[in-house]
Order: structure tokens, then sequence, then C-alpha cells
């Protein structure tokens, strides 16, 4: 191999090296902390798993989660998120189930197998765990927003206590205790589910903040 083709794969190698560093860049905060993750324009930042990837798209500045099973991960960062806070506006159709996890991390196929969801669900027949709920911890069984309607969704995670407002009212206060599974709050990443093809759930304007 000539010099000059070394140089060549060499400076290759280099660029390619900083343009994945840039990848994982974090986006900059504002003056309050909270940080953008999606702004409505692109899925930048976001991995979708699953191998049909057709279960996420964009529409008027908004995720639309509707498919065969998928999740859409934050990838946005590589130093994972702990403690934090992080809000979205939601809106859901008629029997819709959804779910935003946090302190979970990618896989590509099935359900994830790491941290918790935060249910999405108003009036979706088959599960009675509604919006709100820390899935399986602390469930909501009465809906506290409304079909084709936004609503405010805020999780704030600090130590073990996850509380959950809708549209500001708390509807979750959980502290975990002692933890042996993998679904346990601790640290990680983001996820939106796409639940099944009859379930259509929306999703803007996510911010995150992150805490001591």
């Amino acid at each position: 191999m000539s010099r000059i083709s070394t140089m060549f794969f060499a400076t290759a190698a280099l660029l390619m090296s900083a343009l994945s560093l840039l990848s994982a860049a974090e986006p900059t905060a504002d003056k309050d902390g909270w940080i953008t993750i999606f702004a409505g324009k692109n899925l930048d930042g976001w991995k979708i798993a699953e191998e049909d990837k057709k279960s996420f798209s964009l529409q008027e500045g908004a995720i639309v989660a509707k498919g065969p099973r998928s999740h859409a991960f934050y990838i946005g960062s590589d130093k994972p998120f702990k403690n934090f806070e992080f809000k979205a506006q939601v809106m859901t159709k008629e029997n819709s189930n959804g779910g935003i996890f946090f302190h979970t991390k990618f896989q590509e196929t099935d359900w994830p197998k790491v941290g918790h969801e935060c249910q999405v669900n108003n009036t979706y027949k088959s599960d009675p765990q509604k919006t709100g709920g820390v899935y399986n911890k602390a469930k909501v069984l009465e809906a506290p927003a409304k079909d084709n309607e936004w609503f405010n969704y805020y999780i704030k995670v600090e130590g073990k206590r996850v509380e959950v407002k809708i549209n500001d009212k708390e509807v979750v206060d959980y502290s975990e205790g002692e933890c042996a599974d993998t679904r346990c709050v601790g640290e990680g990443t983001f996820a939106l589910q796409a639940h099944d093809p009859g379930s259509t759930v929306f999703y803007r304007n996510i911010q995150v903040k992150r805490l001591p």
C-alpha cells in the first residue's frame, strides 16, 4: 500500500471516529437545564428496534407509534440518565396502548427487559393498567387523561423514588426497595413503545433535565 493510500485510510478513520463522537454528543441544555431530545423535525438521536422499522413515523411535529411491536430508543447521548426530570406531550387514539421506558437500554427485539415502563393507556380494553402507572409496580386503574387530547406527561426520578404527573396532577409516587430483577430503578436511556397495529400514540416536545 502506498503512503498516500495509508494517509487516506488513516484520515478516513479519524473522520469516522469524529463523526461517531459527534453523533453521541448530548444536545445543549437551555438556561433551566432542559435538553430537547425530540423537537419534531426528525428522529435524529433515536434508534428503532425490531426488523420491521415501520412502526414509527413523523406527523405534524410528533412521533407516531402505530404498528407491530417496536421500540424507539434514545441514543443521542453516551452518558446514561440516572436522576432526571422528563416531560413530553402525549396523545392517544381510542383503544390504544403505549409506554415510555426509562433506565432502559437498546435491545433489537422483544419487550425491553431493563428499566421501567410508565404506562400510556386511557381506554385500551385488554389492559387495566392506565396512563401514569409504573407498569406492574405502581398501578393506575383510572385513566387521568382522555383520548384525542394532548396531555402533559412528567416523570421525575431521584434515587429510588419515581414520581409521575399527568397534566400537573400527581398520579404515582413510587419508592423502590430491593430489586433483584432487571426491571429496576438504576440508570440508562429512554424508549417509546409501539404496542400493536391497533394502537396509535403520538409523542411530541420531549425534554429531559439531568439532576444531581
